[in-house]
């Protein structure tokens, strides 16, 4: 059986292709995998081209009948059984391969497919959006207007609202959707999605060495982990910090467009030498950062589909400190992983993460508590049988069909 994977990117980028890196070794186990990818990466390509031996690079955004076609010759010389689309919301690709007739499955990562800004929340307030996609999406929320950098600090871009509704329209067709929590599957629902089609599937990191046990240092270290948007929260997380009494350092690893503003804001806020910037850091040197730190803050405002952070820390055994925005507390649960604050709350933020500093022993035993959550719940051997067995069953219910109209 074959599989063909259509996706964005070729190589690791962000939270979506490490899933990929995480669950394609271990399909490769029963499936032949080949793919289709839009854009180079230049991150640990070599690894993705030894997942995906056969795979095609077409510009999704290139000329529509020429992706068209580029995709029809795609599926007419792989033969795939069962076609994933991991990330994708090209129009062209997603017409040709519903025009294929094969089966066709989507992993539904974040609001791309329903929401023109593609992060369902309101800029100007930082209100998260609960609404459906509709005329709302042109006034008063303007989602046809979006920030484009590369164009300037003031650039603009263009949404064009048919191609969004189109873009719904045509995913509304699919075989099966994987969501990676109840919210997303909530949000789907709302958008007139089938609900027995969208099938949970949470991005669930490896296991972690039994041996890895955090120290909990005296340095108090608060680590922030993850794109420095303003979505993400950051600025928020600094303004509860400025409220704590205990001695703290911060420590962000990750970079992004809102960094100046928010080492602007350390500054304002007298926390500049408590708040250390080191950048990226590759996945191999973050254990090292875990180790001594005392807990993680996912300060999120939008409402993050999961937060795949959480899941990743609570395996090595910290306590998380979040805001309850999206999916998080599908793992995010208060008072058994860590801390789940109100939307906003900055108080009560402070108050939490001034708790855990001043307690190490409660901080450890939330540790604990997450770490045995996380591995009785996202039990990543179950994870990938289940996902196999769901792409076995949707060919074989396919072939049946067949059989059954000749």
């Amino acid at each position: 059986m074959k599989i063909l994977l259509v996706h964005e990117t070729f190589g690791r980028m962000a939270g979506a292709e490490q899933n990929i890196l995480v669950t394609a070794p271990r399909l490769r186990e029963d499936f032949e995998l080949c793919g289709l990818f839009s854009a180079r990466s230049g991150k640990d390509e070599a690894v993705f081209a030894d997942l995906f031996p056969s795979h095609t690079m077409i510009d999704f955004e290139g000329p529509p009948d020429q992706v068209r076609a580029g995709v029809a010759e795609v599926l007419r010389r792989e033969a795939p059984d069962l076609v994933y689309v991991h990330k994708c919301i090209s129009l062209p690709v997603l017409e040709a391969l519903k025009a294929s007739g094969r089966p066709l499955v989507r992993m539904e990562h974040d609001h791309d497919i329903y929401c023109m800004r593609r992060y369902k929340y309101f800029p100007w307030s930082r209100c998260i959006c609960t609404r459906k996609a509709g005329l709302g999406c042109l006034f008063p929320c303007l989602a046809f207007l979006s920030r484009d950098r590369s164009r300037g600090r003031f650039g603009m871009r263009w949404i064009s609202y048919r191609r969004q509704m189109a873009c719904i329209e045509l995913n509304r067709a699919f075989s099966a959707y994987f969501v990676v929590t109840r919210y997303m599957r909530d949000e789907l629902v709302r958008q007139g999605f089938a609900p027995e089609r969208i099938h949970i599937f949470p991005p669930i990191p490896v296991p972690r060495p039994a041996t890895f046990e955090p120290t909990f240092s005296d340095r108090n270290i608060v680590l922030f982990a993850g794109q420095i948007i303003r979505g993400k929260g950051l600025d928020v997380l600094l303004r509860a910090l400025a409220q704590c009494r205990q001695p703290f350092q911060l420590i962000v690893l990750g970079s992004g467009s809102h960094q100046a503003a928010c080492e602007q804001l350390a500054r304002e806020l007298g926390l500049a030498g408590r708040v250390l910037f080191p950048g990226f850091v590759s996945q191999e040197k973050l254990a090292e950062y875990y180790r001594d730190a005392t807990l993680v803050a996912v300060p999120s405002v939008w409402p993050e589909p999961i937060a795949t952070i959480g899941l990743e820390v609570l395996r090595y055994g910290l306590p998380v400190v979040g805001f309850d925005a999206g999916g998080m507390a599908d793992w995010l649960r208060d008072g058994e992983t860590g801390f789940l604050i109100p939307w906003m709350n900055v108080p009560v933020m402070a108050q939490k993460i001034d708790f855990l500093l001043a307690h190490k022993d409660e901080a450890r035993r939330l540790g604990r508590q997450g770490r045995e959550f996380v591995n009785r719940e996202y039990n990543f051997e179950a994870y990938i049988a289940r996902m196999k067995q769901m792409f076995r069953t949707l060919v074989e219910t396919r072939g049946e069909g067949a059989r059954g109209a000749a």
